[in-house]
């Protein structure tokens, strides 16, 4: 009787962590893209779904928790932070809706940024890479406060900066810090533009001037701010 190998038991397939990463990755943009489709199909919009989440929330005791998950969760399904900023001013006025949008918009920037560390460590690696998207990933890791704040002050896409600063591994501290101070103007503006609406359902709607009055005033002070950021940018 001749010999024979041993049997070896079968063992299920075991990913990397770069495999593990990828699938991750491919499931995310499955969902997202799933939940793109389906909203075009219906006909929904990003208004149509703060509209739905408006009447969900509004006068529920459980409200601004539900609010402050919701906001957590949108850079997962890329649903615009501006739209959810005056759904909390019209909730929760413009005192208890700046504080939980300040929460909220802090921690769904740390949510983007946690995902992008994971996934996309070392994407954007060579300190010597030209290109706009290069130079700014070369300072932020030189200058993290400094960099995400003026990022955030000339009004760069809120999650494209939170998902290029876990790409490169920027400070945690310093990038949230920045993203609070820097985002502070455009989230006092937009939530007392929120709270001066007097209804959220897609109309025209009715306005408290002397609230939208502060919330351009302020709006235009970021303006003037970032403008002048731009013109320091040109000339560095």
């Amino acid at each position: 009787m001749t010999g024979s190998a041993p049997l070896v038991p079968a063992r299920g397939v075991r990913l990397s962590g770069r495999g593990r990463k990828l699938a991750v990755a491919l499931a995310w943009l499955a969902v997202v893209g799933g939940l793109l489709l389906w909203a075009w199909l219906e006909g929904l919009g990003a208004a149509d779904a703060a509209t739905t989440l408006v009447d969900a929330l509004e006068g529920s005791a459980w409200g601004p928790v539900v609010f402050v998950a919701a906001y957590l969760a949108r850079p997962l399904f890329l649903f615009s932070a501006a739209i959810l900023t005056v759904a909390g001013g019209f909730l929760y006025g413009p005192v208890l809706g700046t504080v939980l949008v300040v929460i909220a918009s802090a921690g769904s920037a740390m949510v983007a940024y946690a995902l992008a560390r994971w996934l996309g460590a070392g994407v954007i690696s060579d300190p010597a890479a030209t290109g706009r998207v290069a130079r700014w990933s070369g300072r932020m890791r030189g200058r993290s406060f400094e960099t995400v704040l003026v990022m955030r002050l000339i009004f760069l896409p809120f999650d494209l900066v939170s998902y290029l600063a876990g790409a490169i591994r920027a400070h945690p501290l310093p990038f949230l810090a920045a993203t609070v101070i820097g985002s502070a103007p455009a989230t006092v503006a937009f939530v007392l533009f929120g709270a001066s609406l007097e209804r959220f359902d897609g109309g025209v709607p009715s306005i408290d001037v002397p609230v939208l009055v502060a919330s351009l005033l302020i709006l235009a002070a970021g303006l003037a701010l970032a403008e002048a950021l731009r013109r320091r940018e040109r000339g560095a």
